[in-house]
């Protein structure tokens, strides 16, 4: 049976026939939002102009709402030019003019006990229905959108992890990956000299001068200019990396203050790494954050909880983070939306997994 995803249903605007229009200010300088402006969240936002409501096609959190060209445009406020119309209000039910709407998506309610136990997702948690609809989304999105993962180093650790994951790339369910430079180094640190962080990926024994390997990868990586020039003049033909280069998929380094290297691709420019994350999740419909809680919360944040999908239909975006750490996957499952998904457990178990059950 084809997998379903959850209608979505407008709002009722006749109750706010009234409204006034939303308030739009012009800005007075470049990279400055006029007071009182608007800030975004992750839910579909309306905005009556000339009388007509309009669908903010885009969100981003903590963005603004520009109207241009008969259209609402989401935009980071550093990216504001002077005299753009940028809508200015605090309220959120209609009465400005500015309608935010959780509650398109219809979900599953269930009424709750004052008292009860395991009300939270811990370690203790049954993930098992949750391992059941990702396949399900995967086995959709890999055909009707577009599956973005987000992956800490841990990932690539394990030999095994890194087998489950590139066979998840080979057989298409990967459309877009964003990391840091660490999972790219351990990964060509893998595929280079079979160990991670210095020890080997399948037996993790430290090897000598181990600490040496993720530094010497980077520096032979560096040598041939870029991780393309290594992979094929080393004779490189396994791992993560790999795989996303032999299947021309896409995939954002993100550096940080402590990289070491880093390799060429590594963004140095936090903004230039923002956008390159941007340009990838505009268009996600599911995404996976696994091990890495920086890059998780700097995915999230950028992440709506719907989409304009290609047929023009809104739909739900799918967002995973999976975590050893309680703190880290919950952080960002309080969403406000069935959508989001929290999984405890470890990185490797969890992409091994995966891959078994769906290639």
């Amino acid at each position: 049976m084809e997998f379903d995803l959850r209608k979505y249903h407008e709002p009722d605007f006749s109750s706010l026939k009234d409204a006034p229009d939303a308030s739009l200010v012009k800005a007075e300088r470049d990279g400055v939002a006029p007071e009182g402006y608007h800030a975004m969240s992750i839910f579909p936002e309306y905005f009556k102009i000339d009388g007509k409501w309009l669908l903010a096609e885009e969100s981003r959190m903590d963005c603004t709402a520009v109207y241009k060209d008969g259209k609402i445009e989401v935009t980071e406020p550093r990216r504001i030019r002077k005299d753009d119309l940028v809508v200015c209000g605090r309220s959120e039910d209609g009465h400005e003019g500015i309608f935010v709407w959780p509650n398109g998506f219809d979900e599953e309610t269930e009424e709750k006990d004052v008292f009860a136990f395991r009300g939270n997702r811990s370690r203790e948690t049954a993930f098992s229905r949750d391992y059941d609809e990702l396949y399900e989304v995967l086995k959709h999105d890999k055909e009707h959108g577009k599956i973005v993962w987000v992956l800490g180093p841990a990932a690539a650790f394990d030999s095994d992890t890194r087998e489950a994951f590139s066979k998840l790339v080979d057989n298409g369910y990967v459309h877009a990956l964003l990391a840091g430079n660490a999972l790219a180094t351990h990964d060509l640190e893998g595929a280079y000299l079979h160990t991670a962080l210095g020890q080997d990926i399948y037996t993790q024994v430290s090897q000598p001068n181990g600490h040496y390997n993720h530094l010497d990868t980077i520096n032979r990586v560096r040598y041939h200019g870029s991780i393309s020039a290594f992979i094929q003049n080393e004779g490189i033909h396994d791992g993560i990396i790999y795989s996303l280069e032999k299947n021309h998929i896409p995939y954002v380094l993100g550096g940080s203050i402590r990289d070491d290297g880093p390799l060429p691709e590594v963004y140095g420019n936090v903004y230039e790494a923002q956008d390159a994350m941007r340009k990838q999740i505009k268009d996600a419909t599911t995404l996976i954050c696994v091990a890495t809680m920086l890059h998780s919360i700097a995915t999230g944040n950028m992440t709506p909880s719907y989409r304009k999908d290609r047929y023009g239909n809104i739909r739900q975006v799918y967002f995973y983070c999976v975590d050893i750490s309680e703190f880290t996957a919950n952080k960002l499952s309080d969403r406000g939306s069935l959508a989001a998904r929290s999984i405890i457990t470890n990185a490797q178990d969890f992409i091994v997994t995966v891959a078994r059950n769906l290639t």
